[in-house]
């Protein structure tokens, strides 16, 4: 069994003492840097100065200066700007300016794993990659709560890597929900695995092969945007709450034996065998070299790919739906 870090494996009187910079500013960049200073860590952001990032850090309390300024001095480094644009800020303004036995904090394994970067020797490098995008990092937080993460130690020069990565995990909530110890490989590797075979790539396929298929037939696309996309919500929230148990106890027993019976037709063997097709790809780094060469070239076929997405007929039913739907628009204050 996975050993799990809770509250009470954390040196409460470390985080108080650790200068952390935060590198960006986006969903999660915004979430450890608040929950961090609520937690009592000396926070100091890093932005491109007079950027769109800048001006929400100074309206949240904090007073930016640019990434620099902000490794000079800091304990932890947190680099939390999109993964293909860490090389270049890692070599212009990050490793020349940090101090000797820094902690180098990344929130995914991508660059260190697939040596897109080089880290010197004398920084610890580690990574807390909370299972869950910002927003909901800072909202459970300010709810008491906390989102699932992982740890991983690549380089302990300080010989206090550990600590800090604790320190830190428990700084943005972490512990309140468990913390597990990994490899950068192993987060890696499955994280793109989950994005693209099964939470982004296989889910989006899927829902929209299914509007495809039931508008195709005849019916109502406004019908099929329901029971393909809309009730999806619906049995990930039985999943996430209890599994494949609680889902099946709260279904029908007609939607049980289809479940049952269709579900292996539709994910068959052939699926699985592009599911490990799609895991090799990750593992060899090839997926990763791909997307590389994508954004150096201007990522105008990701460009492509996107509108192409978006203008898929089921997001104009969508969205007419989801505008009659008044609940959507109930604020969420506790999102700041």
């Amino acid at each position: 069994m996975t050993k799990m870090y809770w509250q009470n494996d954390v040196d409460p009187t470390l985080l108080p003492q650790l200068n952390v910079a935060i590198i960006g500013y986006g969903s999660q960049g915004r979430a450890h840097a608040l929950n961090l200073r609520d937690s009592g860590a000396r926070v100091q952001v890093g932005l491109r100065e007079g950027g769109k990032s800048w001006k929400a850090a100074q309206n949240d309390g904090f007073e930016p200066v640019t990434p620099k300024a902000a490794v000079k001095g800091a304990d932890i480094v947190a680099i939390l700007v999109p993964d293909l644009a860490q090389p270049e800020l890692l070599s212009l303004e990050i490793l020349p300016f940090a101090q000797s036995n820094t902690s180098l904090l990344f929130a995914h394994g991508f660059n260190i794993h697939f040596e897109f970067v080089d880290v010197p020797k004398h920084f610890d490098v580690m990574m807390v990659a909370p299972k869950g995008p910002g927003q909901l990092v800072r909202r459970q937080f300010v709810e008491g709560r906390g989102v699932p993460s992982l740890f991983a130690i690549h380089q302990d020069h300080s010989g206090r890597a550990k600590d800090r990565a604790l320190a830190y995990a428990h700084g943005i909530g972490g512990t309140r929900a468990g913390v597990i110890e990994t490899s950068f490989a192993e987060e890696t590797n499955t994280d793109l695995f989950g994005e693209q075979a099964v939470l982004c790539g296989g889910v989006t396929e899927l829902v929209t092969a299914g509007f495809e298929t039931l508008v195709d037939a005849g019916y109502a696309a406004e019908v099929a945007y329901f029971e393909c996309l809309h009730e999806l919500k619906l049995i990930v929230d039985l999943l996430y709450e209890g599994g494949l148990e609680k889902m099946h106890e709260t279904i029908s027993d007609t939607a049980k034996y289809g479940d049952l019976t269709r579900g292996p037709r539709v994910v068959d063997e052939n699926v699985r065998a592009r599911m490990k097709t799609i895991l090799s790809e990750i593992e060899s780094g090839q997926f990763a070299r791909e997307w590389q060469a994508e954004y150096q070239a201007g990522g105008n076929h990701y460009d492509e790919l996107m509108q192409k997405d978006l203008a898929h007929p089921i997001e104009d039913v969508g969205r007419s739906l989801r505008s009659q739907m008044s609940w959507l628009k109930q604020p969420q204050a506790a999102h700041t």
